[in-house]
């Protein structure tokens, strides 16, 4: 047996959600094809509070199958469907199984109190109910669904969930009021979903000016572009009918349309319905997978190289700049590193001049013959101290210079190069040993030979001073005397002595001073002129590593242009070639409804 043409279409439905990857419809539809297939007509009966649905339901099938009442409101679906004995089930579930109106967890219980126990208890997704009608003997299931509010409420979602399972819907409005802007939005919304829509106008009994409200809402509804039947019935009328045996009254009621409608233009055009709602869905579901293929298409066609382009052309004028730039940062390398030089002979210059008038000013108190150790420590304490000063200026000035041309030669900087030029600076070579000046000893021998001198020249002086006054010349002024002047000639040499060996050591440290300062300035040079080379030749790296990255990326830019011109040429002829599959896709959907009217249809 060949497949019926709708089904042909939902099943490429079906397969172009799954090529395009959406599960998520892929699910949806084969339930929706899972229930088409089945000899059954949906049929849902929504609408907002209070508008007599339940009451509707009840009168279609004479039977207090639904709650009724002011203070009850429908919150589980109630579905009702032909059985040779009446039956009534509460079925549990998550919201999905409520939204899929199928699922496990089935409980029996009396039919006239399934839809209120179903209303009491939050764990229930949906009452089923079977009964012997004639009405639902050919295949016809009613649902009545909860009232339709807000748009994020609960009972909404769940009411609008049903509408794409559903192959006909009846809208209940009351004849109080002409339809409201809501109900409108809410017909515009449902018809997307379910083609066939009926509007049943309730409570007619109740407002005697109902067709007056009817041809208004048949206005609105032509304004609106949405062709959909006005039926006006009264559930009261009809029970009241059944109750009495009353054809004239059963008549009245309305509910004679209303039956007709259900038996002749529902369930005698099964297959158009579902022609009808396939073509619905189709469209439905193609709409949802085009739009974002035609984003995808227009942001494709959109999309152009001149980026790209103006990246490979600033590539070819940062090879230029860098040309340039060159010879700019090697003249400034130059006059840093000769203003260098000439800022660390100062330096050092200065330095050890001030520790040469340190020694000088030392040496006018203090005795080398005691003091030189501890001297000598301190001048190479200082000399040390003054090597490492001058060694960290020139490494912190070269980083100081490093970082100046780093931001010529690449602006990314190239890295710290101070623990690379330390390796270079060796502190201890330039300061050797201080040898200690000869120094004369004054031993007790030198004292009593300057001493014995120095005393005869007194003693004689006194003692032929002393004979002119009839003394002899060995008296004891003569003696005092001698004595005296010996102790002063042995403290003057002493004197002159310690002047002698100040001035031994002045020398000495002045000479090993000039000797540092002849080495080290030798050695700082040499370091200044090798750093010089090192930062001048990795400068030269960095910048030949540069035009290296900026040829190189100026060519995979060029690749890339080509490269995305032939993607985009293809993504664009893919897209084409899919959009055209689902507006083909779309076409059949569309021609399935060519054929045959169904009263309340909207194509």
């Amino acid at each position: 047996m060949m497949a019926s043409p709708w089904l042909d279409v939902l099943d490429d439905t079906i397969r172009a959600c799954a090529a395009h990857e959406r599960q998520d419809l892929v699910d949806r539809l084969r339930v929706r094809r899972a229930q088409l297939v089945e000899p059954r007509v949906r049929v849902l009966v929504f609408g907002e509070p209070s508008q007599g649905k339940s009451q509707l339901v009840n009168g279609l099938l004479n039977a207090p199958v639904c709650a009724v009442g002011d203070d009850l409101t429908t919150t589980a679906p109630v579905v009702i469907r032909h059985a040779s004995e009446p039956v009534a089930t509460l079925v549990t579930g998550g919201d999905d199984e409520a939204r899929a109106i199928e699922g496990p967890g089935h409980r029996p219980v009396p039919i006239e109190s399934a839809a209120a126990r179903a209303n009491a208890d939050e764990t229930v997704v949906r009452a089923e109910v079977g009964l012997p009608r004639e009405l639902l003997a050919k295949g016809l299931t009613l649902i009545d669904t909860p009232p339709v509010g807000a748009p994020t409420a609960r009972h909404t979602r769940n009411a609008l969930a049903a509408l794409q399972q559903a192959d006909a819907a009846l809208l209940v409005s009351d004849a109080t009021k002409e339809l409201s802007s809501s109900e409108l939005d809410l017909l515009t919304r449902v018809c997307a979903l379910c083609p066939t829509v009926v509007v049943v106008l309730t409570k007619i009994d109740m407002v005697p000016g109902w067709r007056r409200v009817a041809e208004r809402n048949q206005a609105h509804l032509a304004r609106g572009g949405l062709p959909v039947t006005v039926l006006p019935v009264s559930a009261s009328l009809r029970l009241a009918a059944a109750r009495a045996g009353d054809t004239a009254l059963n008549e009245e009621s309305g509910f004679g349309a209303l039956v007709q409608y259900l038996h002749r233009d529902l369930i005698g055009h099964a297959d158009l319905l579902r022609r009808r709602s396939v073509a619905a869905l189709t469209r439905l579901t193609a709409d949802q997978l085009t739009a974002p293929l035609r984003e995808r298409l227009a942001a494709a066609k959109e999309t152009d190289t001149d980026e790209l382009t103006a990246r490979w052309r600033a590539a070819g004028r940062k090879l230029e700049e860098l040309q340039r730039e060159s010879q700019r940062w090697q003249t400034l390398l130059s006059d840093e590193v000769a203003d260098l030089v000439a800022d660390l002979d100062f330096d050092l210059r200065d330095r050890t001049r001030r520790i040469l008038r340190e020694v000088d000013e030392y040496f006018e108190v203090a005795d080398p013959a005691k003091d030189w150790d501890e001297f000598a420590e301190w001048m190479y304490e200082n000399l040390r101290a003054v090597a490492e000063t001058n060694s960290n200026w020139l490494l912190d000035r070269f980083e100081w210079i490093a970082r100046k041309i780093a931001r010529q030669v690449a602006p990314r900087g190239s890295g710290s190069l101070r623990e690379r030029w330390l390796e270079s600076t060796q502190l201890d070579d330039h300061v050797g040993e201080l040898r200690r000046p000869a120094i004369e000893r004054f031993g007790v021998g030198q004292k009593l030979f300057v001493g014995m001198r120095g005393s005869y020249s007194g003693l004689l002086m006194f003692g032929l001073a002393t004979t002119l006054a009839g003394m002899s010349l060995i008296n004891p002024i003569s003696i005092g005397a001698g004595a005296a002047f010996g102790a002063k000639s042995v403290f003057e040499e002493r004197g002159n002595r310690l002047k002698r060996r100040q001035s031994a050591a002045r020398t000495a440290a002045h000479r090993y001073v000039d000797d540092f300062f002849l080495i080290y300035g030798k050695e700082s040079k040499d370091t200044v002129r090798m750093i010089h080379r090192d930062l001048r030749d990795r400068c030269t790296a960095v910048a030949q590593e540069l035009r290296v990255e900026i040829t190189e990326s100026a060519k995979r830019i060029k690749e890339v242009i080509d490269t995305e011109t032939a993607q985009r040429t293809a993504r664009v002829r893919e897209l084409s070639k899919s959009i055209d599959e689902l507006t083909s896709l779309r076409r059949r959907a569309q021609s399935l409804t060519a054929a045959g009217t169904v009263r309340g249809l909207t194509a």
